[in-house]
Order: C-alpha cells, then structure tokens, then sequence
C-alpha cells in the first residue's frame, strides 16, 4: 500500500499494528428438499468463536440450485409466501426451459438462486453479528429432493 499524501503515514502504521484476524468454518446443511433452513445460530456461533470484535462476517453457499437470504425470522407465513411468490414467477416444468437434465425444477432452481443470492456481508459489532430485530439467515433450498449443501462462514476483522 502506498499513501501519496505524508499526512496518511500515521494512518497507514496504526492499520499495520492492528490485530486483522479472519475466520472460517465450512457447514454441511442437509435439507429435506425445498424450503428454508435458518441458519443464524451457526453463523453467530463461528462470529463468537472467532474473537473478532469488528469486521465483517461473509456467507457464501457453494451451489448453484440453492441460496441464502437475510429475512424476517418471526413469521413462518413470510417463508411460505415468499415461496408462493418464487413460484409464480418460476414455475416448476415450464416447457421453455431446455435444461431438465435432473428433473422439472433443475432450471427453474438454477434460476431463482440468480434471482436471490449466493452469498451475504452481516457487519460485526461488539463480536456479534449486527442483525435487526426481525432478522434471519437462512438457507433456501430450490430442488424437491434432499441435498446436502456447503456453506463457508469467513469472519474478518480486529
């Protein structure tokens, strides 16, 4: 790293004496088949162990048919609507989908984990996650079948 400006050199010596510490667990999530699996206990359980009081803890599931998400955890209706509302959008055996090499909802799994997401940045604070009131993490699990899903927690900071 280089400051072009003399007045950051103070800056640039407290950064390298901090303590930068960085964490990681891999989880196994073994699902039923299609649904959400809360996964907030474990991430906040690997944020506790990592000792790191502020940074930021990074959540990256490792396939293509399933995904996470940060949402309400108090109403089990918010889960079953939000299905609702997946599947209107991406049905199951839509005939334009081509690929159905593992059965009607291969494509449209690959699909909604691109409308969603494959990986969440929760900031931490005080060595814990920084979540709201109502807020989960969850697993959303796109195919019919049970699988067995990768989940890499990586927390960073000082």
């Amino acid at each position: 790293m280089v400051w072009q400006n003399q007045d950051h050199t103070p800056a640039l010596r407290d950064a390298v004496r901090s303590r930068r510490v960085i964490a990681r667990e891999e989880l196994r999530v073994e699902t039923d088949g299609r649904g959400t699996y809360d996964l907030s206990a474990d991430v906040r359980r690997v944020v506790a162990e990592s000792a790191i009081q502020t940074g930021t803890c990074h959540v990256f599931i490792c396939h293509t048919s399933a995904s996470l998400m940060l949402c309400e955890n108090a109403d089990p209706d918010v889960m079953r609507d939000l299905e609702t509302f997946m599947s209107r959008q991406v049905p199951d055996g839509d005939p334009m989908f081509i690929h159905t090499a593992e059965g009607p909802d291969d494509m449209p799994a690959h699909v909604r984990s691109i409308l969603t997401q494959s990986d969440l940045n929760i900031p931490v604070s005080g060595g814990r996650c920084t979540l709201g009131t109502w807020q989960g993490i969850y697993l959303w699990e796109h195919r019919f079948a049970p699988h067995s899903r990768r989940v890499i927690i990586t927390v960073q900071g000082d």
